[in-house]
C-alpha cells in the first residue's frame, strides 16, 4: 500500500550547515539527525522547536556535534520525549563528544545552552542497536521497521534503512565512506538496490581526494621534518571520531624503527581521551575485517597504544618532553585545547600546524583551509580568571544572602513536617526526660527489697537526661544535613598536631575547591610564523565514487541534501541525465518535498460518526469499505493540516458497481469446493464442478462460470462469491 513520504529540512541544504531533517511516512516523523554548528546558531534551534512536539523518533547517523550536537539542548531545553535510536558506538561516542564540547566551552566562557546533566538525559533516551538489527515500531509505527547498516567513516556510522509494510524503502546514506581504513570497513551501500527513496549528500560531489598513500607520506614528512627543527605538531582533530583512525596510524608510526619517530613524543589532548581510547578498545566487533582477524588470532588489542600518552590538561601535556607531537580536539579551532596550543605555537617558526577536516565556512580552520598563507589573524581570546577584590567581596555576600535563603526554606520545611508527628509520641518523650532529674547514683525502688524471681543488680544508674531525635527519611532513605559534609573552613584546620606541609595542602584544595571565577575577552592580533597545512583525513567519499554508488542504486526518487549549492547542482544534473526514470529533488530549508510514489494520494481525518457507519469486508491483508464524502479542495492543498473528509447526505450519495476484490487463486478455490461435497477436476485451466458447471479466466482476468440452471450452479456460484471481498 502506498504511503505518505514528504522531507522537511530544518539545516543542512545547498549549503555546509549541520544536517537535520524531519521525514515524515504517513503519520509517523522521524528526525533524521540532529547536527549543531560550532557557533551554535539560535536560528536552527528555533526551526526545529517549531516542531518538536510532532516527532516520534529520533535516527543519528555519526557520533560527532554535526549530526547530533543539538541533541542535549532538544531534550534538556526544549521537551523531546521521543525515543533515539543510534547504534553502540554513537552512543558511547557521542556522549564523550558533548562532554569534551560542554567542558570546552566552560573551561573559557560561560556557556548554559545545555549542561552535563542535558546529555546524561538525552542519551538516556537513546535505544542502541546492532548493524542489520531490524527494529520493528509500535503505536503509530504500526508496520514501520528500521534498520541500521554500516556507513564507515567514524565507528559506528549509520546509514538508515526505514521499510513501510514491507513495500515502501527509503535510505538514509550521509557522509559514507565505501573505502576500507585502518580500523573501519567501508559502507555497504552498493548492495541497496532500487528504493523508493535515497536521501543523501553532495558534501563530496566535486571534490577529488589525493591517495591515501600520498597523505600517509605527507604526514609523515611534515612530523619528522618539524621534529628534526626542534619543534612541535599541532594535529587539530575531533574527539572520538576521526581521531581513532588518526591515533592507530601515528602509533604504528612510531612503532616502526625505520620511521625514526620513536624518540619523539605522541599525545592525545582532550577532556575524555582515557575514556575515549578504553572504548574503542572494548568495540572490536565494529571494527574492520583485519582489526578483528588480529584480536582474534593473537588476542592483540590494537588500542592498546605502546607510545600515544594520554593527556587531559595542558598541565599534564606540559610534562610530556618536546619535541612532542600532539592530536587535540576540537578540529574547528574555536574552543578547545587546539584553540590553546594554535596561541602558544603559531609564533614559533619551527612549528607546523595540521588541519584534517573541513569545518564550517566561519571558523578558524576554514579560514587556514581556504588561505594557507594567511600571516596575520585577529582574534577573541576568552579564559576564565579568578575574581579579586570588590568583585569576590560582593560575589561573596550574594552567595551569603542565598545561603540564608536557602537555610530558611530548608528550616520552614522541617519545621513543617516536624508538626506532623504525633503528639503521644512527644508527650512520651517529655515524660521520660522529667523522670530522671538526678545523676547521682542512688538504690533502685527506694531501698525496697525485690520480690521477683529473677535476680537484679544492687545499684541501679539512672540515665542522664537525652532525647534521641527522630530520623528524617523520604522514598530515597535518610536525609542528608549538606552541612554536616561541608569542608573545614581554612582558618579551623590549624592545630598543634599538623606539620606546616599539611597545612598547607588542605589550604590549597579549599582555595581550589571555593575561589570563584568569571570569563575575560580580548581581541588580539595573531601573527602567524608557523608551517600550516591541509590533510584530508575526513574519512569520506569521493565525488567520483559517489556518483557510481547513486548509479547503481538506482532509486526511483533522490533527495541531495547537506552540499554547498554548486556542488549539490552538479550531483542534481549528473543524476537526472544517468537516471532518467528518477526524480530528483534539491530542496531549501523547509520547504516540504512530497515524495509520495503515487501522484493522487491524500490523508484524510474521518469523524466517528463515519467509522461506524462503515461496513467493512475482510481481505487475508486488510479490511475495505466505500466511503462517500466531501472534501474542502483548499484543506487538500494544505500540507500542514489534515483535512477531514465530511458526511453526504442520503439525497447526495449516488449508487455504485460493486466492486469485487481479492481474486482467488484456481487452486485454491478447487480446495473449498471440494470441502463443500462438490466433485471438482482440472482441465486445461478450467475448472469442471460434477460435470455440470465450468469455471474459467476470461482474456481480461476475470472470473466466469458457465453451466446449465441448476441447484450445484448457484451453490458453486455462491461459494466463489465468498472468496470475494465485495464493496
Amino acid at each position: 500500500m502506498t504511503s505518505i513520504i514528504r522531507l522537511t529540512p530544518f539545516s543542512g541544504v545547498l549549503d555546509e550547515t549541520p544536517l537535520c531533517y524531519m521525514l515524515q511516512v504517513d503519520e509517523f516523523r522521524f528526525l533524521l539527525d540532529c547536527g549543531w554548528d560550532e557557533h551554535f546558531s539560535l536560528q536552527h534551534m528555533e526551526n526545529v522547536n517549531k516542531h518538536i512536539g510532532q516527532i516520534d523518533a529520533v535516527l543519528l547517523s555519526y557520533p560527532d556535534n554535526t549530526h547530533l550536537g543539538l541533541l542535549p539542548y532538544l531534550v534538556g531545553k526544549s521537551g523531546l520525549s521521543c525515543p533515539i535510536y543510534a547504534t553502540i558506538p554513537v552512543y558511547k561516542m557521542g556522549q564523550m563528544f558533548m562532554y569534551d564540547l560542554y567542558q570546552s566551552r566552560h573551561n573559557t566562557e560561560d556557556f548554559d545552552l545545555f549542561t552535563l546533566d542535558d546529555v546524561d538525559a538525552a542519551f538516556d533516551k537513546v535505544t542502541q542497536v546492532k548493524y542489520s538489527q531490524s527494529m520493528t515500531l509500535k503505536g503509530k509505527g504500526h508496520g514501520l521497521v528500521i534498520t541500521a547498516l554500516p556507513a564507515g567513516h567514524m565507528v559506528g556510522g549509520t546509514i538508515w534503512k526505514i521499510v513501510k509494510d514491507g513495500e515502501e524503502e527509503i535510505v538514509y546514506a550521509v557522509d559514507y565512506n565505501h573505502k576500507k581504513e585502518r580500523h573501519l570497513n567501508g559502507c555497504v551501500l552498493e548492495t541497496i538496490s532500487r528504493p523508493s527513496l535515497l536521501i543523501t549528500d553532495a558534501y563530496n560531489a566535486m571534490y577529488q581526494q589525493t591517495k591515501r598513500r600520498q597523505r600517509d607520506e605527507q604526514l609523515m614528512n611534515i612530523i619528522l621534518n618539524t621534529m628534526r627543527s626542534d619543534g612541535n605538531v599541532l594535529i587539530a582533530v575531533d574527539t572520538a571520531g576521526r581521531v581513532v583512525e588518526l591515533s592507530l596510524l601515528l602509533d604504528q608510526l612510531w612503532h616502526k624503527q625505520e620511521s625514526g619517530l620513536g624518540t619523539y613524543s605522541l599525545a592525545m589532548l582532550n577532556n575524555v581521551s582515557y575514556n575515549v581510547v578504553e572504548f574503542a578498545k572494548s568495540m572490536m566487533e565494529w571494527m574492520s575485517d583485519k582489526v578483528m582477524r588480529s584480536f582474534e588470532d593473537q588476542r592483540n588489542n590494537p588500542f592498546q597504544f605502546k607510545h600515544l600518552l594520554l593527556c587531559h590538561s595542558l598541565q599534564e601535556l606540559a610534562k610530556v618532553p618536546e619535541p612532542k607531537v600532539v592530536l587535540a580536539s576540537v578540529p574547528d579551532m574555536e574552543c578547545g585545547y587546539s584553540r590553546d596550543l594554535f596561541l602558544q605555537w603559531s609564533t614559533k617558526p619551527n612549528n607546523s600546524i595540521i588541519l584534517t577536516s573541513r569545518t564550517s565556512p566561519t571558523t578558524i580552520s576554514r579560514e587556514f583551509i581556504q588561505n594557507t598563507n594567511k600571516q596575520k589573524l585577529w582574534l577573541k581570546i576568552k579564559k576564565r580568571v579568578p575574581l579579586e577584590r570588590d568583585e569576590l567581596e560582593a560575589y561573596r555576600k550574594k552567595e551569603k544572602e542565598r545561603e540564608d535563603i536557602e537555610k530558611a526554606t530548608k528550616n520552614k520545611l522541617e519545621v513543617e513536617s516536624s508538626s506532623d508527628e504525633s503528639d503521644d509520641e512527644s508527650q512520651t518523650d517529655m515524660k521520660g526526660l522529667n523522670k530522671s532529674s538526678h545523676d547521682l547514683m542512688i538504690k533502685s525502688d527506694g531501698g525496697k527489697k525485690s520480690t521477683s524471681f529473677f535476680k537484679h543488680a544492687r545499684k541501679s544508674f539512672p540515665m542522664f537526661p537525652f532525647h534521641e531525635e527522630r530520623i528524617k527519611w523520604d522514598e530515597y532513605g535518610e536525609i542528608i544535613k549538606p552541612e554536616d559534609y561541608a569542608l573545614i573552613d581554612a582558618t579551623g584546620v590549624e592545630n598543634e598536631d599538623k606539620d606546616d606541609e599539611g597545612k598547607m595542602e588542605v589550604d590549597e584544595n579549599i582555595e581550589e575547591v571555593e575561589m570563584p571565577t568569571k570569563c575575560v575577552a580580548t581581541e588580539k592580533l595573531i601573527d602567524i610564523r608557523c608551517s600550516i597545512t591541509f590533510i584530508d583525513f575526513e574519512g569520506r567519499s569521493d565525488g567520483e565514487s559517489m556518483k557510481k554508488l547513486i548509479t547503481q542504486v538506482k532509486p526511483r526518487q533522490l533527495i541531495l541534501v547537506h552540499g554547498s549549492q554548486e556542488a549539490t547542482t552538479h550531483l542534481a544534473d549528473y543524476c537526472r541525465a544517468q537516471l532518467p526514470g528518477s526524480k530528483v529533488f534539491t530542496p531549501e530549508v523547509d520547504e516540504v518535498v512530497d515524495a509520495t510514489m503515487e501522484s493522487h494520494i491524500y490523508q484524510v481525518r474521518l469523524t466517528d460518526a463515519m467509522v461506524s457507519s462503515l461496513e467493512f469486508a475482510k481481505t487475508p491483508d486488510a479490511e475495505l469499505a466505500w466511503i462517500d464524502g466531501q472534501l474542502d479542495a483548499k484543506a487538500i492543498m494544505n500540507a500542514d493540516v489534515v483535512p477531514t473528509l465530511e458526511s453526504l447526505s442520503a439525497l447526495d450519495i449516488v449508487d455504485h458497481e460493486q466492486v469485487f476484490l481479492n481474486a482467488p487463486r484456481f487452486q485454491a478455490l478447487k480446495q473449498v469446493l471440494a470441502r463443500n461435497g462438490i466433485n471438482v477436476e482440472m482441465s486445461g485451466g478450467v475448472l469442471v464442478c460434477n460435470n455440470l458447471v465450468a469455471i474459467k479466466r476470461n482474456d481480461v482476468g476475470g472470473i466466469t462460470v458457465e453451466g446449465c440452471v441448476s441447484e450445484e450452479y448457484f451453490k458453486v456460484k455462491e461459494l466463489l462469491y465468498e472468496q470475494y471481498a465485495i464493496i
